[in-house]
């Protein structure tokens, strides 16, 4: 039979139709040594090595203008970029603006970068309301300024009424990374003992998006999580060690975790796997009775401020207690180890005292999610 050679829905998930895509056709004709990291960012030098071990830079005219060290803390960087297409456009919590700057400030910040400038281009449908337009840029101005970013640079398109839904907002963003903080996007130092938290509850931003679509009421209302984690992971990578931080966006929880356990599988990587206590993910039961309902399972529901950090066994309960500290983190828990069992496997110890794997998701759960 001949291979599906479509876009699915699915393509978007952030689960496994969604990396086949990006392995198996953007980095076949894009591939380079940025892009071939992965992350959540990509992490590059603005001032390569010369042979002294120094760095150069140029002038406009090509010509040296100065010359750096290497341990210049602007001399390393990362860069994200990102689309959102949220549907609706307001949410609890939200609304497409505000889940475009904090999406972007927090791909930065979990590869252990200080974000500094985005920049933002608007696709807009001809029709458009410019009342709801100026609350969506002003709930961006005001996330940005609490989260210490400018928005230095942008572009607005319009097309024809019916050719977009309302509105599509692309953010992208740099910020300046710490020499020592530059392996977390990659987990190399991911060694079995090390113990996995997660800053609170898991679900919230999906649940949050399908109450609005399906005009849901809950006993408690479930708001997106959607904030800016700079300051939270600020707060514990300049404290403590840190091997690997990634946010459950789209593919939610299980996901991070399963690409944390495919880290193994690098060439010369430790072999590890991963063990995950169902009961210590924290989970609203708001959010677990809504999933039961549609079919959903909440460790795969997408959310936009959740980060999940593996640290060194020894500092777990040091690090857990200062995410707790923190107003983003006052519900951290810590939900599994890294073992030497399984490797390249996440096994999750169930509620009911059973073992299943995880695995990234497969097809879409929730469409259009961010």
């Amino acid at each position: 039979m001949e291979q599906n050679r479509h876009i699915r829905l699915g393509h978007g998930s952030g689960g496994k139709l969604t990396h086949d895509l990006v392995t198996g056709l953007f980095l076949k004709y894009f591939d380079n040594e940025i892009l071939a990291q992965q992350g959540d960012s990509g992490l590059f030098s603005l001032y390569p090595e010369d042979a002294s071990g120094s760095t150069t830079e140029t002038a406009g005219n090509g010509m040296p203008a100065a010359t750096r060290q290497t341990h210049s803390p602007t001399g390393r960087m990362a860069m994200s970029t990102d689309a959102y297409v949220v549907d609706p456009i307001f949410f609890p919590g939200g609304n497409i603006g505000s889940l475009a700057i904090s999406g972007t400030v927090n791909d930065l910040a979990v590869t252990g970068a200080d974000p500094r400038y985005l920049t933002a281009a608007f696709i807009l449908e001809e029709g458009f309301s410019i009342d709801q337009l100026e609350e969506i840029v002003s709930e961006m101005a005001r996330v940005a300024k609490e989260a210490g970013v400018r928005i230095i640079a942008g572009d607005t398109k319009v097309v024809n009424k019916g050719k977009c839904d309302k509105v599509f907002i692309t953010t992208a963003g740099v910020g300046f990374l710490e020499d020592r903080l530059a392996h977390i996007a990659g987990g190399e130092r991911v060694r079995p003992g090390d113990r996995i938290l997660i800053n609170g509850y898991a679900g919230d931003h999906g649940i949050a998006i399908l109450g609005e679509r399906e005009s849901l009421t809950f006993r408690s209302p479930v708001l997106s999580d959607a904030d800016c984690l700079n300051g939270l992971i600020r707060d514990i990578t300049q404290n403590h060690d840190v091997h690997f931080m990634r946010d459950a966006t789209r593919g939610g929880v299980a996901t991070v975790l399963a690409e944390l356990a495919a880290l193994s599988k690098r060439p010369g990587a430790h072999k590890m796997g991963i063990s995950v206590d169902e009961t210590a993910i924290p989970v609203r039961e708001e959010v677990r009775g809504i999933c039961e309902v549609f079919g959903y399972d909440p460790l795969y529901m997408a959310n936009e401020g959740k980060v999940v950090a593996v640290v060194p066994g020894d500092q777990t309960d040091a690090v857990l207690e200062r995410m707790r500290r923190h107003p983003l983190g006052k519900d951290a828990a810590i939900i599994g180890t890294v073992v030497e069992d399984h490797p390249g496997k996440v096994v999750l110890q169930t509620e009911i005292g059973g073992r299943r794997m995880l695995d990234m998701l497969a097809g879409e759960q929730l469409p259009r999610i961010c």
